[in-house]
């Protein structure tokens, strides 16, 4: 590329923060703009530089608003910039879609290793989309066919689901069935392992989907 891509950090752990920096800006493809800890800290000093940032590489997890949060606001105030985003785990692939549908157009594990995470940036700013191998497997997951609860969960799994998605806690779940604690978490257990999920997020997800 004949010019220097101008890019943002935003990280909120400065040990990582001064990882990425360290890496990310001394690579001869970059100019940094901005290095910061939060979205509002960014939208605050963004206006102040004289070129807007062409990638922006964000965590989610930051205090005030999140990175997913943050795609939207930086892409109204600078709609040509791509954002990237880094995650610290796949605990709930449906943050993945969330951040992919908020307008991200890469994403990475922050285990990601510092070449590769470059070598994604630069896809981007080519005009491709780019994510870490272990994201993408959750994002084609997503987008499979889930399984139907009402086939394959018995009634009172079924009972319980309903009442999740109700919003009740385990306790008023338990209360509300007649049964104990413990067995409503067998049941969930199982539920679990039926649909092929690994958290709440992603079960009040596959409802809304199939919605």
């Amino acid at each position: 590329m004949s010019m220097l891509l101008t890019l943002a950090i935003i990280e909120d752990l400065p040990a990582v923060r001064r990882g990425l920096e360290t890496y990310l800006c001394a690579q001869p493809e970059f100019s940094c703009t901005l290095v910061v800890g939060s979205v509002e800290e960014f939208l605050e000093k963004v206006g102040q530089e004289a070129t807007p940032p062409r990638l922006v590489l964000s965590d989610i997890g930051l205090p005030g608003r999140s990175g997913i949060e943050g795609v939207a606001l930086i892409k109204q105030r600078l709609p040509h910039t791509e954002v990237v985003l880094l995650t610290a785990t796949m605990g709930d692939p449906a943050r993945v879609f969330q951040g992919l549908c908020a307008g991200a157009v890469g994403f990475f594990l922050k285990t990601t290793p510092l070449p590769d995470l470059k070598a994604g940036l630069l896809a981007v700013a080519e005009g491709g989309s780019s994510m870490s191998p272990a994201v993408a497997r959750e994002v084609v997951k997503y987008f499979q066919p889930a399984p139907d609860p009402t086939q394959v969960l018995s009634a009172r799994e079924l009972q319980v689901v309903r009442a999740i998605e109700q919003g009740l806690s385990y306790k008023l779940i338990a209360d509300q069935l007649g049964i104990s604690l413990n067995t409503v978490r067998r049941h969930i257990k199982s539920v679990y392992a039926k649909l092929h999920i690994n958290s709440k997020g992603e079960l009040l997800a596959r409802n809304v989907r199939r919605g």
